[in-house]
């Protein structure tokens, strides 16, 4: 685990760092929108999921088991909120989310995610 772990760090500083070194700011980072989503093959989605999986990893790993509160962080609540999901079955939500609403390619797959499974699942696990 701790190896895994280690593995995820050094991905994510590696991230960081190209990043930082090309000088993207997070303000100049696009967010991947319904329409990418939509066109994009099942790889590119589960790459994109793999990447919001690892970050979380990443946080929860760092906290030590022990979760900064929710006003301070967004990560415990996505993990509890998506707990019991794959990444195959957020794919197929969102897959079925953008399918149903077809109107709403411009909305941020992020924001897909948060509103119409984490949140949903939080209120299911109070």
């Amino acid at each position: 685990m701790a190896k895994i772990l280690s593995r995820l760090a050094v991905t994510a500083a590696a991230l960081t760092t190209l990043a930082l070194g090309t000088g993207a700011r997070a303000d100049e980072i696009p967010l991947i929108t319904g329409k990418q989503w939509t066109d994009s093959t099942e790889q590119t989605k589960k790459a994109y999921l793999v990447g919001i999986a690892n970050m979380v990893q990443v946080d929860i790993a760092y906290h030590e088991g022990k979760p900064p509160p929710d006003a301070q962080s967004i990560v415990p609540r996505f993990a509890r909120g998506l707990r019991g999901h794959s990444l195959d079955s957020v794919r197929q939500g969102v897959d079925r989310w953008y399918a149903a609403h077809p109107d709403q390619l411009q909305r941020p797959v992020i924001e897909t995610i948060w509103f119409e499974m984490v949140v949903p699942g939080l209120q299911t696990r109070k």
